[in-house]
């Protein structure tokens, strides 16, 4: 026993096991993780693209600060939380979009959305998805003026030239495509672009969204550096590739498919927005459930809805579902079966009715 006699016991409270991840290192990761994406816009859609998206993260930034300011709690912009909502909120609208614009996006995500009910970690809907959604509607023109992939598009930072804003989107082919008359990306007008422009991100639409490629990289990242599992995306993806292989349509069934996944938001919201801590369920089985269920309204959005994409919509509507998904998919204690739990209740139950009748 004498050699344990200088060893000195500490005590102290949990946790006893430090982790390097934290709020910061994660947000870090994921804006890494967007970097690819990032630099395919610029590529295709000029050097406003990067503009638009550093702007959207000093509003963001600054409006988190002058929140916590006004009602004087703790300063959390270091944890990084804001810039990612300034990337992903600028990646979700058109590169055309004026400065001005995105900062009112970017006040209501951070006042209103995440803010107002108590900051990270507390809000019900993805911000940045959110602002997109308060943008559509308050200035739907503006929001669906598309850039033409181009030299073009490089010529300034303030305006687009009138060649540059004519594209149409692949979504918006799409969405007017049936049995009688397949307006399919791959054979329709040139702006709308062939399958490998899809995936390279040679087509009109929103900054952070067209570069299919660009966001699987991301994604991959994200998965290795075990920042998010591969459960939402790959039951999102996997729902809607079976859906529009099945029924595609009057079209070609691979090829329909491939659109699909390569057009709109369908990569960027499967990687980057669907899998958000906060509004994403953290149960297994709630995992594949809330993929399976943002799948499902994308591709019915896409194909009967008025708007050609229905990412965002699909997934806010999922983020409201999450805590009744929690509930009906929370797995039992460890070493308590269904039985104890169904007496459990039955006694808790009595004990209150006896309580009533007392």
């Amino acid at each position: 026993m004498n050699e344990y006699k200088d060893l000195k016991l500490t005590v102290a409270s949990s946790p006893h096991v430090n982790s390097p991840v934290n709020t910061r290192s994660l947000m870090l990761d994921v804006l890494i993780a967007l970097v690819p994406a990032l630099c395919f816009a610029v590529f295709f859609q000029g050097p406003k693209a990067l503009a638009l998206t550093l702007v959207s993260v000093a509003g963001c930034e600054f409006f988190e600060w002058l929140y916590r300011k006004l009602l004087k709690k703790p300063q959390t912009m270091g944890d990084l939380s804001a810039a990612v909502t300034g990337v992903l909120l600028a990646f979700v609208c058109p590169v055309t979009l004026p400065y001005w614009t995105v900062l009112i996006g970017d006040f209501f995500a951070m006042f209103v959305v995440k803010q107002l009910f108590g900051g990270l970690g507390k809000n019900f809907l993805n911000p940045a998805l959110a602002g997109r959604a308060f943008l559509m509607l308050s200035y739907p023109v503006l929001m669906t003026t598309w850039a033409k992939p181009g030299v073009s598009n490089w010529f300034g930072l303030t305006a687009q030239s009138a060649d540059a804003i004519t594209a149409a989107t692949p979504m918006g082919v799409m969405h007017g495509s049936t049995v009688a008359d397949p307006m399919l990306p791959w054979k329709a007008a040139e702006s709308a672009g062939t399958l490998r422009d899809l995936f390279m991100g040679n087509v009109g639409g929103c900054i952070g969204e067209v570069s299919a490629l660009a966001l699987i990289i991301g994604g991959i990242y994200l998965i290795w550096r075990g920042v998010i599992n591969p459960r939402i995306p790959g039951a999102y993806i996997g729902t809607v590739a079976v859906l529009t292989l099945i029924f595609s349509r009057g079209n070609p069934h691979f090829e329909w498919m491939l659109s699909q996944l390569f057009g709109g938001g369908l990569m960027l919201g499967a990687f980057f927005m669907a899998t958000d801590y906060v509004t994403s369920p953290c149960t297994p089985n709630g995992e594949l459930i809330y993929g399976v269920g943002c799948g499902l309204l994308t591709v019915f959005i896409r194909y009967f809805g008025g708007y050609p994409e229905g990412v965002s919509y699909a997934i806010l509507l999922m983020n409201v579902c999450t805590p009744i998904i929690e509930k009906y998919t929370h797995p039992s204690r460890f070493g308590v079966s269904k039985e104890d739990i169904r007496k459990a209740k039955e006694a808790a139950k009595a004990a209150k009715k006896g309580g009533a009748e007392a």
